[in-house]
């Protein structure tokens, strides 16, 4: 894990997501969730794309020994709700692989394997229907762009119980230089409070409601 990695890995997500909005950068990703509450994933970004299936055919691919093991693994399948491109096998190998996590735009299935092994996978839900002939791997490795957010080989992806956001490879020591600022800042919020400040007083020493504002210049 590298040191970008390991700085951003204990910030929660909301703490980042302010911290991306102090930049005027978006990388919150909307509808998708752990699987299991508890799980957390942060590492350097290795994509697949999924296309339907035509006449010529194709498989849902046999990528999995090929991803890094400090990597979490982002899978786009268009948000579909109707096929999944995840299952226990690769849960299986992924775990023993040591690889950091699994967030898919669309579906997983097999989701009794995630909780016996604890393997994070981040979902738009769970359903039981395999892509088997009727999605295929289209690329690997490639860039995607889901919904408003473009998300790039080797950007960066950290999730929690809140969800999964993306971290812009050439922004991210900017955002996590934010991020602890935010987190200190709030930090001191907590502390004050605990020492018998009000909240608006110490909101107002900690600059609380300037926190998450675009900054310019």
């Amino acid at each position: 894990m590298d040191d970008v990695v390991a700085g951003l890995a204990p910030l929660g997500t909301s703490t980042i997501s302010d911290a991306l909005d102090r930049l005027g950068l978006v990388g919150q990703l909307p509808r998708v969730y752990p699987v299991l509450q508890g799980m957390r994933t942060a590492g350097r970004i290795f994509t697949i794309a999924y296309e339907p299936v035509d006449a010529k055919g194709g498989t849902v691919g046999d990528y999995i020994d090929d991803v890094p093991t400090k990597d979490v693994l982002v899978l786009d399948n268009a948000a579909r709700t109707d096929v999944t491109v995840w299952g226990d096998i690769l849960t299986s190998v992924a775990h023993a692989r040591g690889i950091q996590g699994t967030v898919i735009n669309g579906v997983c299935r097999d989701t009794d394997r995630i909780h016996e092994l604890g393997y994070p996978v981040f979902s738009v839900g769970r359903w039981m229907r395999t892509g088997k002939d009727r999605v295929r791997m289209s690329a690997v490795n490639v860039p995607l762009t889901l919904g408003d957010i473009r998300v790039m080989p080797g950007d960066i992806a950290v999730g929690d119980d809140d969800g999964v956001l993306f971290v812009p490879a050439d922004r991210a020591t900017e955002v996590l230089d934010a991020a602890r600022q935010i987190a200190a800042a709030e930090d001191r919020i907590r502390e004050a409070v605990a020492g018998g400040a009000r909240l608006d007083d110490a909101r107002g020493n900690a600059g609380y409601h300037r926190l998450q504002t675009l900054r310019t210049g």
